[in-house]
C-alpha cells in the first residue's frame, strides 16, 4: 500500500517514469501499472496528494495485486531454471543484452529488467563496476545521513554513562553539516534527528539519502528495498523523497562517510560532556562554527556560506508543528472481536477473527487495515482502556458485551407485564450487572415455556413480594402457575351431645341470707 502510495505522489509532482522508478525503487511496468490503475479510478495529474486517501490507495492496491508466493513472477521461475547457463555467460564476462539473446534462442523469452535483476541478485553482476566521481546535484536537491558510533556520555536517566550515537547530516552540494546526539537509534529517535535538522537548515531538501538504517529501511535491497512505514508516513507528511544507499556501499553517499569521520575526530574525542543535553548544544555550536566556517578541501569555500547563499532558498518551508509519530503493528483480531495495541483494545468488524490485521495508531486514531483496505478507525484510547462499537459485535452478543440494562428491560416487558416488573425488581441493585444473568435465564424461560404461562408465574410471585427466578422456573416445571389456595370448609351440621345439660345448670350465684343460715344452722 505504501508503494503504491509513493509511486502515485511521485507521479503527481511531475516527475517522468525513470526518476520514479529510481526513488521509489520500482521498474517502469510496475510505475506504469500503478499509474493506469490509479487514473482508471479517477486520479487526476493536476490534482494535489489530497487524492491519495487511504480508501483510494485501497482500491489500486486490489486492481494491481497479484499472486507471487515466493516474491517473484513467471519469468524469474524461468529464469531460474536455466540458473548455470546463465551463471556461466555471467563469469565469461558476457553482456545481459547477450545473455538475453541467448535466451531467447532457447525459447526463454523473459523482460531484460527481470533478467538484470536476477543476474544482479543471484549471479553476482556487475560486482566490479568502475568507480566514477557522481555529479553533486542541484541545490537543495539532496541530503545524505549516517549514524556514526561517538563514545560515553553520562545519562541522568539511567544513571549511568551510555554509548552515544551522532545522527550526521551533509548537504551534498555546500558540504554544510547537523549533528543530533542520540542513545537510542529507533525509528521515534530518528525522526526526532531528522525535526532538529529541519530546523537547523531552516527548511526541508528534496531528497534524502540515508543508510540502510532500521529505523528507515525494514528490508535493505539494491532495487526493491522495504520502507519502515512509520518513516516513510513522515517522509510524506514533510514533503522529501527517501533513496537509502545500497548495503556496505559507502561510495552511495561518500559526502556523509567523510563528515562522520571528521565529527569523531574535530568535535567528539578528547572533549568532556557533562551530559547529553550539553554534548548537543556544543554539537550546534560546532556545526555552526568550526565545521561550518571552514575552508572545505573540495569545494574550496566555507560551507555554511555557501549553503546560504545557494541552497538555502532552494529548500522547502521548514515544519512548524510537532508531528505525530504513528505506530504500526500487526495485530491478530482475538475471539472477543478486539485487538490489542499499546495495551489498549479496539473493536473490528466483520467475520476477521483469526486474521492478521495491520494497525496504525497515533496520539489521536487508531486506523486498523485488511489487506490494504480501511475497515475501522478508533479513537486512541489510554492503555487499559477499550473502544467498542456495538455495531461490530454479533446482534446476539452485542447486550451482553455491553451491559445494555435498558435494552433488557425493554425486552422483558415486551413479554409482559409481570415479566417487565420482575426484570426491573432484578435489576435494581447497586450492581445490576450481577444480575444481568438471572435476567438471561428468566428470558430463557420464556422460550422454553411461552411468554403467558412466565408472565402468570411472574405475577403470582410478585403478589406474595417474592423476587427469585429460581422459584419460577420450579413453578412452571410443577405447572404449579395457576393454582390457588383452598380456603378450609365451613361446618353445616353440628351435632349436640346426647347428655347435654341445660347452661344454667352450672351456674354458682347466690345470696347473702342463703349463705348466713347455712352457716347458722351448722
Amino acid at each position: 500500500m505504501f508503494e503504491v502510495r509513493e509511486v502515485l505522489r511521485l507521479w503527481l509532482s511531475g516527475r517522468g517514469q525513470r526518476p520514479i522508478c529510481r526513488l521509489a525503487g520500482v521498474d517502469r511496468k510496475t510505475v506504469r501499472r500503478y499509474v493506469d490503475a490509479a487514473v482508471g479510478l479517477g486520479l487526476e495529474r493536476d490534482g494535489d496528494d489530497g487524492q491519495l486517501s487511504d480508501e483510494f490507495v485501497g482500491l489500486v492496491c486490489e486492481r494491481v495485486r497479484s499472486v507471487r508466493p515466493d516474491g517473484h513472477g513467471e519469468a524469474w521461475a524461468q529464469i531460474a531454471a536455466c540458473h548455470e547457463l546463465v551463471q556461466g555467460w555471467v563469469d565469461k564476462g558476457l553482456t545481459i543484452v547477450k545473455v538475453h539473446e541467448l535466451l531467447e534462442r532457447r525459447g526463454v523469452i523473459v523482460a531484460y529488467r527481470t533478467l538484470h535483476r536476477y543476474a544482479t541478485l543471484e549471479c553476482g553482476f556487475g560486482k566490479a563496476e568502475v568507480t566514477v566521481r557522481v555529479a553533486d546535484g542541484e541545490p537543495g536537491g539532496e541530503l545524505q545521513v549516517d549514524f556514526g558510533k561517538m563514545g560515553l556520555i553520562f545519562d541522568r536517566d539511567a544513571d549511568r554513562r551510555r554509548t552515544c550515537h551522532a545522527l550526521v547530516f551533509t548537504a551534498a552540494l555546500s558540504r554544510h553539516t547537523f549533528v543530533w546526539l542520540t542513545f537510542g537509534q529507533t525509528t521515534q529517535d530518528v525522526i526526532a534527528g531528522f525535526e532538529a535538522a529541519w530546523t537547523f537548515f531552516g527548511g526541508v531538501f528534496a531528497v534524502v539519502i540515508p543508510d540502510n538504517l532500521k529505523a528507515v529501511v525494514d528490508r535493505a535491497d539494491p532495487c526493491d528495498p522495504r520502507f519502515n512505514q512509520t518513516f516513510i508516513e513522515y517522509a510524506q507528511d514533510r514533503g522529501f523523497f527517501v533513496d537509502p544507499a545500497r548495503v556496505r556501499s559507502p561510495k552511495d553517499k561518500p559526502r556523509v562517510e567523510r563528515t562522520v569521520i571528521f565529527v569523531r575526530g574535530s568535535f567528539f574525542a578528547g572533549e568532556d560532556f557533562v551530559d547529553l543535553a550539553d554534548a548537543q548544544r556544543r554539537a550546534a555550536t560546532w556545526c555552526a562554527v568550526r565545521a561550518g566556517m571552514r575552508i572545505h578541501g573540495t569545494t574550496q569555500r566555507r560551507p555554511k556560506e555557501m549553503f546560504d547563499v545557494e541552497e538555502a532558498p532552494k529548500l522547502s518551508a521548514a515544519p512548524t508543528g510537532r508531528y505525530d509519530i504513528p505506530v504500526y503493528r500487526d495485530c491478530k483480531v482475538h475471539r472477543d472481536h478486539h485487538i490489542e495495541i499499546a495495551k489498549a483494545l479496539y473493536s473490528v468488524p466483520g467475520d476477521l477473527i483469526g486474521e492478521t490485521v495491520r494497525v496504525r495508531g497515533d496520539t489521536k486514531l487508531v486506523k486498523v487495515f485488511c489487506r490494504g483496505t480501511l475497515v475501522k478507525t478508533h479513537l486512541r484510547k489510554p492503555a487499559g482502556h477499550r473502544s467498542t462499537d456495538p455495531d461490530d459485535l454479533p446482534a446476539e452478543r452485542t447486550v451482553y458485551a455491553m451491559r445494555d440494562l435498558d435494552y433488557l428491560k425493554r425486552v422483558a416487558a415486551g413479554y409482559g407485564e409481570a415479566i417487565g416488573v420482575h426484570t426491573t425488581t432484578l435489576l435494581d441493585n447497586p450492581l445490576p450487572w450481577t444480575k444481568m444473568r438471572q435476567v438471561y435465564r428468566l428470558l430463557g424461560l420464556v422460550k422454553r415455556y411461552g411468554a403467558d404461562r412466565v408472565d402468570t408465574a411472574c405475577g403470582r410471585a410478585l403478589d406474595v413480594e417474592v423476587v427469585d427466578v429460581g422459584l419460577i422456573g420450579r413453578m412452571l416445571e410443577r405447572c404449579t402457575e395457576t393454582d390457588t389456595v383452598p380456603e378450609p370448609p365451613v361446618a353445616t351440621n353440628v351435632v349436640e351431645g346426647r347428655f347435654a345439660r341445660d347452661p344454667d345448670h352450672f351456674a354458682v350465684g347466690r345470696t347473702g341470707t342463703d349463705t348466713t343460715a347455712s352457716g347458722a344452722g351448722r
